[in-house]
């Protein structure tokens, strides 16, 4: 599919075919795909958990507002942020680059993020937003469908994932194939509302 395609069909889609199955390989090329999003400083703050446990699948329905994707997409995928990435050995995600650039880069990183909680907090979720916008095109892409949620307990979530103290979830990502079309888009903004060119008027 046209990568046009993929953004212009993409919807929200709530009911799934518990029946539908992923291959192994099919959903390790939906996350490399992911894993080529940018983010700053290439540090790489996503962590994706992959929930395919059945009953870890439930606890976390119980928790989503009953809602049935949760339990009835094929992949069930939580996007967490890791906000101590900056100084968890970043010289690693350099290790490729020119000496110079490396040499450059990584007393950078430390300069800008440390002793800022709140920018080490939005860079990691800016990452997570957008590498989750590259998983559900990648997953349109491949004929499949997707529906992206905050509506969940997020601390009864992070407990049942075991999420570190220093990691943040941004939100959920179910993919599979739905069961029933949505309907029409309830309603697009204009471009004359949303496009501010330069600045907006006083």
């Amino acid at each position: 599919m046209h990568i046009f395609d993929a953004i212009r069909s993409r919807r929200a889609v709530k009911y799934f075919d518990p029946e539908f199955k992923l291959s192994e390989s099919e959903q390790t090329e939906l996350l490399d795909l992911t894993m080529q999003s940018p983010t700053a400083f290439n540090l790489q703050h996503w962590r994706f958990v992959v929930v395919d446990d059945a009953a870890t699948r439930q606890a976390i329905r119980a928790v989503a507002w009953d809602q049935a994707q949760v339990t009835d997409a094929s992949m069930l995928i939580i996007l967490c942020a890791d906000l101590n990435s900056w100084e968890k050995n970043a010289a690693r995600v350099w290790a490729n680059a020119p000496d110079a650039v490396r040499e450059m880069m990584v007393p950078a990183i430390d300069a800008y993020y440390r002793d800022k909680p709140q920018t080490q907090r939005d860079e990691a979720m800016r990452s997570c937003g957008i590498a989750g916008q590259t998983l559900m095109l990648s997953a349109r892409a491949m004929g499949l469908d997707s529906c992206p949620m905050d509506g969940f307990d997020f601390e009864a979530v992070a407990k049942i994932i075991q999420l570190p103290a220093d990691h943040e979830i941004a939100f959920m990502v179910a993919i599979g194939k739905k069961t029933r079309d949505v309907w029409p888009k309830p309603g697009q903004l204009g471009m004359q509302e949303v496009v501010i060119r330069n600045r907006f008027p006083k």
